[in-house]
């Protein structure tokens, strides 16, 4: 599996790997960070408190968390190399610094996050979208994140709309966090180099979030950004598109008859008593559906014509986004779309 991430390590100077006795993994993407420099200038970047509990993932050999240590109440360092964890114990043993260093062992993406006030990453390169997403969803909320990607990655981050880089991850990470890139981290500062360029970026969650179903949001803007550059009515006249949301739709009218209705679950089983026995979620739905249909005359109805096709494109006429773009729409036009959409009973999730 994917080992550690770029290392912030110790600097050996001219000293050559082999001598600390480890082989790096450069194709998992373990990189020491050669230059105290950038170190020193991430931690300084990091504000860090006395009182703070400090997340760091792919600790490495140490010299980001030592460090840290010497600054903070706790650092939880969270490693899946097990070689990487033994020299890093070394590294404190026996040291007042010991009994403020927590390591987890094992794979960050798979681990339940603990409490922390900040985080510090350096990440294989595979594993940045889904551990940002992790680390936005994370409750409680924490301070900051200083984190170390890709160049390109963390250009898409901080991407503007109208800019080339513009993409669902933008938007996105936006939506939930201030993203600010606080410097650049070339290559040949890291031994060996990378293939690529890097990037610190500084990830602060917004606190209060903003009142928004994140799943709900995330269906639509990865319908609109498939293809970013086509206009939206374009997109939502995919065949896939339109099955989902006409699913989605019968199952939004019966479940809102439901809440109007108060019916009970017991009124259900009396007149379809074979929803128990239903292998098919599908089946499952329309024996609901037959069940409400039977209990309450009042059932949302809806046509035998109907085509959720005309509803999606009247939905974009009315809000103004038939023509419009994903590669140039803001956070505020889509929550004005995904208004108009759940207003009219589409859901994206």
């Amino acid at each position: 599996g994917p080992a550690g991430g770029r290392r912030i390590a110790a600097a050996h100077g001219n000293t050559p790997i082999s001598a600390l006795g480890i082989l790096f993994n450069t194709g998992a993407g373990q990189h020491i960070l050669k230059n105290p420099l950038v170190v020193n200038s991430i931690i300084d970047k990091a504000a860090l408190r006395r009182t703070d509990v400090i997340l760091e993932v792919g600790p490495g050999t140490g010299n980001l968390t030592v460090k840290m240590l010497e600054k903070v109440k706790k650092v939880i360092a969270c490693e899946i190399d097990p070689r990487l964890v033994g020299e890093l114990q070394k590294r404190v043993q026996g040291t007042c610094l010991a009994n403020k260093l927590e390591i987890k062992v094992g794979d960050i993406l798979k681990t339940d996050l603990p409490f922390f006030d900040a985080c510090v990453a350096n990440l294989p390169y595979q594993i940045s979208s889904p551990f940002v997403f992790k680390l936005l969803l994370h409750r409680p909320f924490f301070r900051c994140a200083i984190l170390m990607f890709q160049r390109e990655f963390a250009l898409r981050l901080v991407a503007k709309p109208g800019s080339k880089l513009y993409c669902r991850l933008s938007i996105n990470t936006q939506l939930l966090a201030r993203v600010d890139h606080l410097m650049k981290v070339g290559k040949n500062n890291f031994r060996p180099p990378p293939k690529v360029e890097s990037s610190v970026v500084r990830i602060e969650p917004k606190n209060p979030p903003p009142p928004i179903n994140f799943q709900e949001w995330d269906g639509l803007v990865r319908i609109a950004f498939v293809r970013k550059n086509k206009t939206l009515s374009a997109a939502f006249k995919s065949s896939a598109v339109e099955q989902l949301l006409d699913h989605n739709y019968r199952i939004h009218c019966s479940l809102h008859n439901i809440v109007m209705k108060s019916l009970k679950l017991s009124m259900l089983l009396k007149y379809c008593p074979y929803m128990y026995v239903s292998r098919s979620f599908t089946n499952l739905i329309k024996c609901f559906v037959s069940a409400l249909q039977y209990c309450c005359g009042s059932y949302i109805e809806i046509p035998e014509n109907f085509k959720i096709a005309e509803k999606i494109q009247t939905v974009l006429k009315d809000t103004g986004y038939s023509e419009k773009r994903a590669r140039s729409m803001d956070i505020d036009d889509f929550i004005r779309l995904l208004h108009g959409f759940n207003s009219e009973g589409i859901h994206f999730s």
